[in-house]
């Protein structure tokens, strides 16, 4: 039987069933609503389309190449929202894999003043860092033994959830303590006498800084010295950890190598066979399954996977970029009448211990974040006065325009600049999100070390752009031709004015005054 012929036969049945049972409705026969005609007749139709869509399907199932279309898009998709929720913990991975060789764990940690050689998302010269990664899979529980002094730091896992603070954020207040980490599902005794934070994963990340409001440098890495980590179970024991000062050599951020192609995927799948595999994530894992990654079985993706972990890599790179530099959330504006944005967009939950509320994860917040930055803590940019500190970011001029390393700019806000510690203004390269790398060699001005002439009304110019303006060398940093960068203004123990809009800082403006070339 030819096709017509069939489809006209199917058509007649149809409308003879439609009359049969309208007749037997009007005749009160049976009940039969409006929508049960609509279904009747819908069912005539052989070959349907959805609207806008390629998907092709007859008789209500996928024909031609409709189920690899779907299949495509569905991994496409999958594999994109995987990438970027994961991306806490590629930067996270990354990190540590610099700072801790895998040869030795919980033996070895950097210290060091940050500098446009050490790529650490949105890392600043304010103050020096010492990191290190602890593997409590080898050791158990482990001691983070600090003491009295300006110490502010924490410990988050390996997927950027924080743990706890430590220092003066944190339960001991500056005056020193014992914290205790605990590892994934621990039943031993916790002796009494501990800062205690559990780790939902095997891997810790562990990072302190030391404050000195005088900008000795040399004090406060020495200072890191007497900061003591080593296992539970070798209390008694010699502490043989040290921190290795990097402040002269380079610190790269694999995470850069690895982001837009294959290899991050690879470097994900590592991470998922060795760590925990934390309930609340079990969705996401899913997603992983369904592109061929899972827990303790090997990942050898086709070409066709290849070619769709490629693309979304790339896709989710924009979207993260776009999250973090053309940000769409209304509460980023710090004030209405100026382009200054808050980051983080949301301040981090510590009951739940991520960025999101007892209902939902923030993914917007996240994004924003942890494509810029690196660490997790209830306190970081919490807006009160009197906390640890505070960031404003500038990524475009007055006029709206992305800031261009191929232009001068000018920085002006009035002084004296509320807080009662110190503040600093860093330019960041949008892609390594890491300080500027120049022949200057400097990525920043700031209070405690450049300590720049307010002018005579008290207020402050700061210069960014490729030639430095006349007499002003100390208060400019060099940028690169052709390439964009984003800057950073921290307050150190923020004050009212930084939060009731009685201080507020300017829009960075092109400027066209006197310069002399480098």
């Amino acid at each position: 039987m030819k096709s017509k012929d069939h489809s006209l036969i199917t058509l007649s049945i149809s409308l003879t069933f439609i009359i049969i049972l309208s007749a037997l409705a009007i005749n009160g026969s049976i009940p039969m609503k409006s929508s049960q005609v609509v279904f009747a007749q819908v069912s005539t139709n052989s070959t349907t389309s959805l609207d806008n869509s390629s998907y092709k399907f007859e008789r209500g199932y996928p024909v031609g190449e409709t189920a690899n279309l779907a299949y495509d898009n569905a991994d496409l998709s999958r594999a994109t929202e995987a990438y970027k929720f994961f991306f806490p913990t590629m930067v996270t991975e990354a990190q540590m894999q610099v700072i801790s060789p895998s040869d030795k764990p919980n033996e070895v940690g950097v210290k060091f003043a940050a500098g446009p050689a050490h790529q650490v998302f949105t890392a600043n010269s304010d103050t020096p860092y010492a990191f290190a990664m602890l593997d409590l899979k080898t050791a158990g529980p482990i001691v983070i033994d600090v003491p009295q002094g300006n110490f502010l730091g924490g410990a988050s896992d390996h997927n950027m959830r924080w743990i706890l603070d430590i220092g003066l954020p944190g339960p001991d207040k500056g005056q020193g303590g014992k914290h205790l980490i605990l590892p994934p599902g621990y039943k031993g005794k916790v002796p009494e006498g501990y800062y205690v934070g559990k780790s939902d994963t095997w891997k810790v990340f562990f990072g302190l800084r030391s404050l000195s409001k005088l900008g000795n440098t040399t004090k406060a890495l020495q200072d890191f010295d007497n900061v003591k980590v080593y296992p539970l179970d070798k209390a008694p024991d010699p502490v043989t950890f040290k921190f290795i000062d990097v402040t002269n050599s380079t610190l790269p951020n694999r995470l850069l190598n690895w982001e837009n192609n294959l290899t991050y995927w690879q470097q994900l799948k590592s991470v998922i066979d060795d760590e925990t595999t934390p309930v609340d994530f079990r969705p996401i894992y899913g997603m992983l399954q369904s592109l061929g990654i899972e827990k303790g079985k090997p990942f050898n993706p086709d070409s066709r996977m290849t070619k769709i972990l490629e693309e979304a890599t790339n896709n989710a790179q924009a979207e993260l970029r776009v999250s973090a530099y053309a940000n769409r959330e209304p509460q980023r504006i710090v004030w209405r009448d100026r382009n200054w944005e808050w980051l983080p967009l949301r301040q981090l939950n510590a009951t739940t211990k991520d960025m999101g509320t007892a209902s939902f994860l923030d993914l917007q917040a996240m994004d924003n974040a942890y494509f810029q930055a690196i660490g997790a803590s209830p306190v970081m940019g919490k807006r009160e006065v009197g906390a640890g500190s505070i960031y404003f970011a500038a990524f475009r001029d007055n006029a709206g325009s992305y800031l261009d390393g191929s232009n001068n700019y000018k920085l002006s806000f009035p002084g004296p600049v509320p807080g009662n510690l110190f503040w600093s203004a860093t330019v960041y390269d949008v892609d390594t999100r890491s300080e500027i790398a120049t022949d200057q060699n400097k990525a920043a001005v700031r209070s405690l070390f450049e300590k720049p002439e307010p002018n005579p009304d008290g207020s402050y110019d700061i210069y960014f752009g490729p030639t430095v303006p006349v007499g002003k060398e100390n208060q400019w940093v060099k940028t690169i031709p052709d390439k964009g960068f984003f800057v950073y203004f921290r307050i150190y123990g923020p004050e009212a004015p930084a939060f009731n809009g009685a201080w507020k800082l300017k829009n960075i403006v092109e400027t066209m005054i006197s310069y002399n070339p480098l």
